[in-house]
């Protein structure tokens, strides 16, 4: 049986151009649950926009004691102040974040096509997977709920279970993954982060 764990919130940027319409709602994202990271991505392949995005960003995230993640972009995580990266897949990026990064800073994986290939990133010196599309559109929460179960009742290394609506968040959040990932629609309406918290306060072991 899977270890009680009440998990932590994992949100989930849109893809930004800028940082200062968003900022508002990362304030208030961060305000609303016990967020423990904040996966920034992009909207732009512009370095230097991206750079500037990360370093407004950051701060905020980091003095809400929340980690600042990067998607797929270990290179910006040092010239950015971020404390890490989540990247996409288990091949040379994701090889290059570990060199890159490890031990000081934090790497995610996920999009992991095969049960085969989450193993073998869980045998690496990943520090998270991560079960679930990052984009709705691309999402099945039924086989995100399924990945998530299994790698939580059999794996010690921590995972995230990526929500994209308010009616996935319960399920997720009792499956046993050490984070309940938030889509971006969630920064859109603060009030559904803290009813995602308020689904896990009120989590109580079984018997």
């Amino acid at each position: 049986m899977t270890d009680f764990i009440r998990p932590r919130l994992y949100l989930i940027s849109p893809l930004l151009a800028s940082a200062e319409d968003f900022a508002p709602k990362l304030e208030k994202a961060l305000a609303s649950g016990d967020v423990a990271c904040v996966l920034l991505r992009f909207g732009t392949a512009d370095e230097g926009a991206r750079k500037k995005i990360a370093k407004l960003l950051a701060p905020i995230i980091q003095q809400a004691e929340a980690a600042a993640l990067a998607l797929d972009d270990a290179q910006l995580v040092g010239r950015a102040g971020l404390d890490g990266a989540h990247i996409t897949g288990a091949g040379e990026n994701f090889e290059d974040a570990l060199e890159r990064l490890k031990p000081d800073r934090i790497v995610g994986a996920g999009e992991l096509d095969t049960r085969d290939a989450a193993m073998g990133a869980g045998e690496t010196d990943v520090d998270y997977l991560l079960f679930g599309a990052l984009d709705a559109q691309d999402n099945d929460a039924a086989v995100t709920l399924e990945w998530t179960s299994w790698w939580a009742e059999v794996f010690n290394v921590p995972c995230v279970g990526v929500a994209h609506a308010p009616e996935e968040v319960e399920a997720l959040a009792k499956s046993g993954a050490e984070f309940l990932g938030l889509g971006e629609s969630f920064f859109d309406a603060p009030e559904t982060i803290a009813a995602a918290q308020a689904v896990i306060d009120a989590m109580e072991p079984t018997a």
